[in-house]
């Protein structure tokens, strides 16, 4: 018998709702249905797919409040961030509705052909596998790009947002999409592998951790199947001794605290010269202290409990451990339940879980560096690539770190963010391929090489 699933709202520990994991024969359905709408959504002209785009970006912010409510309810997010999540889905639709004609366009190509392009034709079914922390952005960050390239979608969402995952298949509906354009599976991790697997997938992009990251790619590369990765992270936010405190503490809080630390982009480990270092230190734990916690359904609140109680189990190991390894606690560390004080940890070194490791929670960890010099360095000390943030009044000088710094993104005095018009991706441990922007609709596409001669 196929299990059950129950989402839970991990602020008072409500039961939400049921779901019913999909029999094997119901996700055979799904697959089949997922193929041959793929038959003719290919066919359909890119002005008509950009038409139900329109459609969708109006349906998003019409239901914006119940979505946000939504996504509040299943993982805790405060009210006012899931708010403007949908409002940032909204721009993504936005922005492919004005751009996918330009973006897969045939691209002439001059040689001694009578004509020679290249066609930007779409794979077939594509498979992605989301998490639970933005539960629609991420989502739709994958799916907006893909299905207008002319691809069809099935989508595994975290369990813990059953309930988002199932609302976004109704919006693409509701909005004029045929069906098998975008279907979302409830299934578990072997029923994942086994379509992988199948022949009619012909590419997955998982959104993630590490691990997940490590054994997708693994599934897939014994099928030859295309892979997006987008992993973990331990950006680090480097403060130099001219950084304006005055005008930049704010962002670096809310580069650590947003969606309560739960961002895989989030500033993880504060990387300070030692000349600012007591400024900073001082001016970012009041800041902390300030933060308005509580209810998530709350409008005001700014930071509210971890998505599952899990979460804050492992990320209280990760501090204590590093604790008893040498760091100190500035304040915090207090749990209860799905909850998790913000916490400031200080004499930080690598070796520490908190400094090696991606902490999902609002933990920050301040090391202190000597020289300029030794902040760059200490901020590429990790295995992940996702990005890195610099704080000061240099900008010529921090532009000749970009080719120093092996991530994905580098953001002068701002914090790492997804934006539809950039690229965004990692590198090393944090994963491979890009989304958004013109290399987003890329990505689940064949570059087909076009000849003719008369």
């Amino acid at each position: 018998m196929p299990s059950k699933i129950e989402t839970i709202n991990p602020y008072n520990g409500n039961r939400i709702k049921n779901y019913q994991e999909f029999t094997k024969s119901k996700l055979e359905a799904c697959l089949e249905l997922s193929e041959n709408t793929f038959e003719t959504w290919k066919r359909t002209d890119i002005k008509e797919r950009t038409t139900l785009l329109k459609t969708l970006s109006k349906n998003l912010l019409k239901n914006k409040q119940k979505f946000a409510e939504l996504m509040t309810e299943e993982m805790g997010k405060p009210i006012s961030q899931s708010l403007a999540e949908i409002e940032k889905c909204s721009f993504l639709v936005d922005f492919y509705t004005k751009n996918a004609d330009d973006f897969l366009a045939d691209e002439l190509i001059e040689t001694d052909a009578e004509e020679s392009f290249i066609s930007y034709d779409p794979l077939g079914c594509i498979l992605g596998i989301m998490p639970w922390n933005y539960p629609f952005w991420q989502v739709l960050r994958f799916a907006i790009p893909t299905v207008t390239a002319g691809n069809t979608i099935l989508l595994k969402h975290a369990s813990n947002v059953t309930g988002c995952a199932l609302a976004i298949q109704e919006i693409f509906e509701e909005s004029g999409f045929p069906k098998g354009c975008f279907q979302t599976l409830i299934a578990d991790h072997e029923q994942i592998d086994q379509l992988i697997a199948d022949s009619r997938i012909k590419a997955i992009s998982l959104t993630g951790s590490e691990k997940a990251g490590r054994h997708i790619a693994e599934t897939a590369g014994k099928h030859l199947k295309k892979t997006v990765l987008e992993l973990g992270g331990n950006n680090a936010c480097i403060v130099l001794a001219d950084a304006d405190l005055d005008a930049h503490l704010d962002t670096m809080v809310h580069a650590r605290m947003q969606n309560t630390g739960q961002s895989c982009i989030a500033a993880k480990r504060f990387i300070v010269v030692e000349d600012i270092y007591g400024e900073f230190l001082e001016k970012f734990k009041a800041k902390v202290k300030k933060l308005n916690i509580g209810d998530p359904a709350d409008k005001n609140t700014e930071l509210s409990v971890l998505a599952r109680e899990d979460l804050a189990k492992t990320l209280k190991k990760q501090v204590d451990t590093s604790i008893g390894q040498g760091a100190k606690v500035i304040t915090g560390n207090k749990t209860d339940k799905a909850y998790f004080e913000p916490t400031i940890l200080t004499n930080v070194k690598p070796g520490m879980p908190v400094f090696d490791e991606e902490t999902f929670g609002p933990v920050a960890a301040i090391i202190k560096v000597k020289t300029k010099e030794d902040a760059y360095k200490m901020a590429s000390h990790s295995k992940f690539g996702l990005g890195t943030m610099v704080f000061t009044q240099n900008i010529e000088d921090a532009r000749k770190q970009i080719i120093e710094i092996a991530d994905g993104a580098f953001f002068i005095n701002e914090l790492v963010k997804s934006d539809p018009r950039l690229p965004f991706g990692g590198t090393k441990a944090s994963g491979f391929g890009r989304e958004l922007s013109k290399e987003g609709i890329h990505e689940f596409v064949n570059r087909k090489t076009v000849f003719i001669n008369l």
